[in-house]
């Protein structure tokens, strides 16, 4: 249930019962029986059982609210407390209240009288929902999604962690808001169980507000059952039953029926999707920012997008991180004050000849800077001169240092001797990037741009080299700037947007523009949410730099997660099947599947990963046919995907086709074998259990045979996986081995 880098961030979020171990049980605790430590004769496993798999399949029984604000609208009308839930994952106490307590019908009825949430800082599902707009539950709390889960912690831990992030962990809150008990660190669960009981005595009883009330009459109700019920009728509903439950939310608004508002700007019917858009900007609270940001990026009349902007806007008053929303679309219609977006555009055909040009000038400005050591233009031009030199083709790293050294202390110089102005900026900026001084690059590069820097082809203009690198570091100015404003929650022009909207726009384009341009904007964009712009962008990328790693990456990423695994092997068939593809996609369909294989493998689809695998071979097979200069790559990744569907036939008992793939899989690529895959295991990995199964259950020639398969494979490969000998992930050494076909 968890992924590789979530288990890596344990010990970062959470103080768990193993890091712990001697620490005090909280006071409140220790007044419900807690001991002082484990009981004699009992263990971590004896007292706190992990959860089978069967465990983890039975449905959670308690039923917890999707956000704090709900859990106390509820509190208030039901007239009981709330229960504060914190769970974390991997931590043995978190792990059996998770997966054995909460989903036991005991649990449940001693948890009844109070309104439960919970706090999780992982996420167990890839998103909250489908294209369809129906919720994606996790699968280990069962009535909330992931992202509210997540979304929820910030938040308890600001009012009630007291700056401790401990799980398991119980706190019982009144009406109030002061704390009846605070309950972790545990040495039992039966403490636990008490705090509950004791929790819930001498309480009036509850109310119980809408029983068997028609479902219009829950579109007041913030409880997470009744809005279950209204989300549930409209997708079973007919068109007309769809049509009063969301004229029902313009009517009653106690309450925002964000996630009902939701199936219906994400279904077919135009007519239902537009008065639900009429309905969310009436919407009041903050979680409507988020799918207002969400409607925002689909196509709609200019009237209703300035409606939901201005709602938006509105929002933003009181609910700070909708400015950023704002200021997004506002910037994404907006044009750049100072980059000439069709001004910069150069045809890619430009010759550059800068080597002979950098010596040329060098050989001219030098002897004047000399003779007029006082002349502050000629310590500039001279500085100019040299940054062009360093760029100078096959130019040795410790020369283009002393290059870029010696252009810093001309222009420093110019500074002290009064030269000021975009073209001192813009050296200056280049040079304090080259030592590192990224503050000052930044600062410098802003002050270039908006003082005036002209683009390549008028009068007096930088090198395009030097105006390539003064631009991106004006983008990523700009982008410091926006993304300080978010982090403190104030508000930044839109012009801001545009500014770095443009300049990546001009990047992209421009001959001297590469890829990480390209991704830099993309990222920027999807991070801001502007999604579809960033699509744009990465689709843009992609035509000019079809074989670029990392702009695939990112499309894999992307449809990954809108599609799923069989949807990415889906675009990367299309992609090939579409006139003009470029001769590199089939390497990268090939890699997509096996990307495709290891979604299956963590959602449990044995038979997919099998098949996913199997097209993988396939298209690595008819690649290295077609480009005898990738086989190095090809084979890399086909012993990849033969040990990936080893690992999937072991676990499926095939023990024989288990080993036999393995050892295809060392045979292939034998350096393949420490390298890891999209699921943290290596084939020596997999191939370990292999062995210690075939051992164990008595299958010798096999054990034998994969034995000797392993130890041909050499100590090196053995006792140093990659992550160990350098190689940071599999993602770069593949990046290099294509850059250098």
């Amino acid at each position: 249930m968890k992924t590789h880098a979530a288990r890596l961030l344990l010990p970062l979020c959470f103080a768990s019962l193993a890091a712990a171990q001697g620490a005090d049980p909280s006071k409140d605790a220790q007044r419900m029986g807690s001991p002082m430590a484990l009981p004699p004769g009992q263990t971590v496993e004896s007292m706190w059982p992990a959860p089978t798999e069967e465990d983890w399949q039975k449905p959670c029984l308690v039923p917890f609210e999707r956000n704090f604000e709900d859990a106390l609208r509820v509190s208030e009308e039901t007239r009981k407390p709330v229960l504060v839930c914190v769970s974390m994952d991997g931590e043995p106490a978190s792990e059996h209240w998770a997966g054995i307590r909460y989903r036991q019908q005991e649990t449940a009825q001693l948890l009844a009288p109070y309104v439960c949430v919970i706090a999780s800082v992982y996420r167990h599902t890839p998103r909250d929902h489908d294209l369809d707009g129906r919720r994606i539950l996790c699968p280990r709390f069962g009535s909330v999604t992931c992202g509210e889960h997540i979304a929820i912690e910030p938040v308890l831990y600001e009012r009630f962690f007291e700056g401790q992030r401990i799980a398991p962990r119980h706190i019982l809150l009144e009406k109030d808001m002061t704390e009846t008990y605070d309950v972790f660190f545990s040495w039992d669960t039966s403490s636990v169980v008490k705090a509950f009981v004791e929790g819930a005595k001498d309480r009036p009883e509850p109310l119980e507000l809408r029983g068997d009330r028609p479902l219009e009459a829950r579109v007041a109700s913030a409880a997470g059952a009744d809005r279950a019920r209204l989300e549930q009728a409209y997708v079973a509903g007919d068109r007309a039953t769809r049509r009063q439950l969301l004229e029902s939310t313009l009517r009653v608004r106690e309450v925002d029926q964000v996630e009902l508002l939701r199936l219906a700007l994400f279904g077919l019917d135009v007519e239902l999707a537009r008065l639900a858009r009429a309905a969310l900007a009436q919407c009041e609270s903050e979680g409507a920012l988020d799918l207002i940001a969400e409607a925002l990026k689909v196509p709609m009349s200019a009237e209703e997008r300035e409606m939901l902007v201005a709602a938006a806007e509105r929002l933003a008053e009181r609910f700070p991180r909708g400015r950023t929303l704002v200021a997004v679309q506002k910037g994404l219609a907006s044009s750049s004050t100072w980059v000439d977006v069709a001004g910069w555009s150069r045809g890619a055909a430009t010759e550059y000849d800068a080597a002979a040009r950098a010596a040329r000038e060098v050989e001219a400005v030098a002897p004047a800077a000399e003779a007029r050591p006082a002349d502050g233009p000629a310590r500039l031009a001279l500085a100019e001169s040299l940054l062009e030199r360093a760029r100078a083709p096959g130019m040795e790293p410790n020369f283009v240092q002393l290059f870029q050294a010696d252009a810093h202390a001309a222009a420093e110089e110019a500074e002290q001797l009064g030269v000021r102005g975009w073209k001192l900026d813009a050296v200056l900026a280049q040079t304090h990037a080259a030592r590192g001084e990224r503050d000052l690059a930044l600062q410098h590069a802003l002050a270039a741009v908006e003082g005036g820097m002209p683009r390549p082809g008028q009068a007096d203009a930088p090198s395009d080299a030097s105006a390539v690198e003064v631009l991106a570091l004006f983008a990523q100015a700009r982008q410091r700037a926006i993304s300080q404003a978010y982090r403190e929650r104030k508000p930044w022009p839109p012009e801001w947007l545009a500014d770095v909207q443009a300049t990546y726009a001009v990047l992209s384009a421009h001959p001297l523009g590469t890829d990480v341009h390209v991704a830099d904007g993309h990222d920027f964009l999807s991070w801001l949410g502007a999604s579809a712009r960033a699509r744009e962008t990465l689709e843009r990328g992609l035509a000019r730099f079809p074989a670029s790693w990392r702009l695939h990456e990112r499309l894999r990423t992307q449809v990954l997660y809108d599609r799923g695994p069989r949807g990415l092997e889906d675009e990367y068939a299309a992609r090939l099947a579409a006139p003009g593809a470029a001769p590199e996609l089939g390497w990268f369909a090939a890699y997509a599947s096996i990307v495709a294989a290891e979604a299956h493998r963590r959602a449990g689809e044995r038979d997919a990963a099998l098949a996913a695998y199997e097209r993988a071979l396939a298209r690595y097979e008819r690649d290295r046919a077609e480009h005898p200069e990738h086989a190095a790559s090809d084979d890399h990744y086909s012993a990849l995907a033969l040990a990936g569907r080893a690992h999937v036939l072991f676990e499926q008992g095939e023990l024989e086709r288990a080993t036999n793939e393995m050892i295809a899989s060392f045979r292939r690529a034998p350096d393949a074998a420490a390298a890891f895959d999209g699921l943290g295991l290596t084939p020596i990995d997999s191939a370990r259990n292999l062995f210690a199964r075939l051992e164990r259950e008595d299958h010798d020639v096999l054990a034998a045979q994969l034995q000797d398969a392993l130890l041909a494979l050499g100590p090196e490969r053995l006792d140093a996986p990659d992550l160990q000998r350098g190689v940071p992930n599999e993602a770069a050494r593949a990046g290099d081995r294509r850059r250098g076909r």
